[in-house]
């Protein structure tokens, strides 16, 4: 019998992460197919897929496609009612897929939930890529419940509620097939990070919602494919947010949004030089220079997002600045943000 859900870990030269935290996955996700796509890897992963996970079913892609783009071609060839988008970094725990299951099942209006992540390396500490849901402030600056730039809490049970989000973290993300269908699914052009936040934001914007389930829990490593400071991954979230943010914002904040990002940009890029760090400057100059040449070629799929949006405004979206709030006021915890 077809299942309703499928895990689909998409992996990149990942084979002794494959070892470690698949047999996690087969374990506790007895509803579910587990499939794991390989974007082409150079390592061993096909082989360990094949000799030591025969009863995963395995997908294999001809190249690197990127989170993006390899999610989406994986998912052409699964046939599920939920997709979980699972990083191959991700220590699940048992019954950890029934409550967000029994959620959706109940909720038709949410497109997409997350559970709780928490770091496998600190387990008593959120995990920075997603905590327990995510939000952007005015200028797309994203944070999470437990995690504001680099400040990460411990988990106490202080975001144990079903929470709306804006976005929900990639690294364990589950969504509607037909949602994740409809709205595009993520923008292959921007290969690696803010994909995930991009489809969310489109999803919130057409009406969906998207939540936090927090008795499901998963344990994630974080940081294993490029370091925080690698000047290539300072590339992508720059880029891909100025990317984000022109796509999505609403047409009266677009030009005012902007301009005031660009001031924060080369702020940002200046800090960088200043503390010795130019690679991670350069990588944002870059970044807005590929964002100029190939901002034209999205002309079109901004005017699908404004012509489908139907909400003046998406409310988890703040009006804040994160950045005023952390650094001026020294609001470093969630439940310490005005209005939230």
């Amino acid at each position: 019998m077809e299942k309703r859900v499928a895990v689909v870990i998409l992996n990149y030269n990942g084979a002794e992460m494959l070892r470690r935290f698949l047999p996690s996955v087969v374990e506790f996700s007895p509803e579910a197919e587990i499939v794991v796509a390989d974007n082409g890897s150079t390592d061993s992963s096909v082989e360990v897929m094949r000799a030591e996970f025969p009863t995963v079913r395995l997908i294999c892609l001809d190249k690197n496609y990127g989170f993006a783009d390899g999610y989406n071609k994986a998912l052409q060839q699964v046939a599920s009612e939920y997709y979980i988008l699972l990083n191959s970094d991700v220590e699940v725990t048992d019954g950890w897929l029934a409550p967000m299951l029994a959620f959706m099942d109940d909720n038709k209006d949410v497109a997409a939930c997350q559970p709780k992540l928490l770091s496998y390396k600190e387990k008593t500490l959120f995990e920075y890529a997603g905590g327990a849901g995510g939000f952007i402030d005015r200028y797309g600056y994203p944070f999470c419940r437990g995690r504001i730039f680099e400040t990460v809490e411990k988990d106490n049970g202080q975001y144990d509620n079903i929470a709306d989000l804006f976005w929900a973290t990639g690294a364990a993300l589950m969504i509607r097939s037909a949602d994740y269908q409809s709205a595009g699914g993520l923008d292959g052009t921007f290969f690696a990070h803010m994909e995930e936040i991009d489809l969310c934001w489109r999803l919130r914007a057409r009406g969906r919602r998207i939540v936090c389930v927090p008795r499901s829990t998963v344990y994630h490593v974080g940081g294993a494919t490029l370091a925080k400071s690698n000047p290539r991954k300072t590339f992508l979230n720059f880029r891909n947010n100025l990317l984000m943010l022109y796509k999505n914002l609403p047409t009266r904040e677009l030009s005012s949004v902007m301009r005031r990002r660009a001031i924060l940009d080369y702020m940002a890029a200046a800090k960088f030089l200043l503390s010795g760090n130019v690679g991670d400057c350069k990588a944002i100059i870059a970044a807005r220079r590929e964002f100029a040449r190939i901002k034209p070629s999205y002309a079109s799929a901004r005017a699908e997002n404004i012509e489908k949006c139907v909400c003046d405004s998406v409310s988890e979206r703040v009006t804040f600045s994160i950045l005023w709030q952390y650094y001026a006021k020294g609001r470093k915890l969630f439940s310490n943000l005005p209005g939230i």
